[in-house]
């Protein structure tokens, strides 16, 4: 349960968004109009994804595209890492094109009900130093899609960016 599934658990509307069991399913810019105010977005994954190489590879002017069209106009990111596997070199690209952007952001460690008591506070430390540690980060968050564990943090990091 990754980025589609937290989607759907925020929103609270099972089915929403796509899921699989296996990465990769969300292949397009994906739109969720909430309660006519704003918008969702759900971006094709960079990580983990069980897919071709010619696939990911067609992703990146996709993803590129929508963000530096959106420039100026992103409230908040949420940037989604699995708590299983910490932080990667795309990650850190992701989180510097923010920074450079201008975009706030708050980092969503994804599956961390998966994750011991003491391996979730040593995730969540090692998120805030490594991607949270700026002036645009609002925070790392231990998220579970599953269990809910983060999700009214994640929607309060969201009502404060909406203003």
């Amino acid at each position: 349960m990754g980025k589609s599934s937290l989607i759907n658990r925020l929103l609270g509307v099972r089915g929403l968004a796509r899921i699989s069991s296996r990465p990769g399913r969300t292949q397009s810019v994906n739109f969720y109009r909430v309660n006519e105010a704003f918008h969702f977005v759900d971006l094709p994954g960079y990580g983990h994804a069980s897919v071709p190489g010619r696939v990911r590879e067609a992703w990146a002017p996709m993803v590129e595209g929508f963000l530096e069209r959106s420039r100026g106009r992103v409230t908040l990111a949420i940037l989604l890492v699995d708590a299983r596997h910490g932080t990667t070199p795309l990650d850190r690209i992701m989180r510097d094109w923010l920074e450079s952007n201008g975009v706030r952001y708050v980092v969503a460690a994804t599956k961390s009900d998966k994750l011991s008591g003491n391996s979730r506070t040593e995730t969540r430390r090692a998120l805030e130093r490594e991607l949270a540690g700026s002036k645009l980060a609002e925070g790392a968050v231990l998220t579970s899609a599953r269990t809910g564990l983060g999700i009214r943090e994640i929607w309060r990091h969201l009502d404060s960016a909406l203003g």
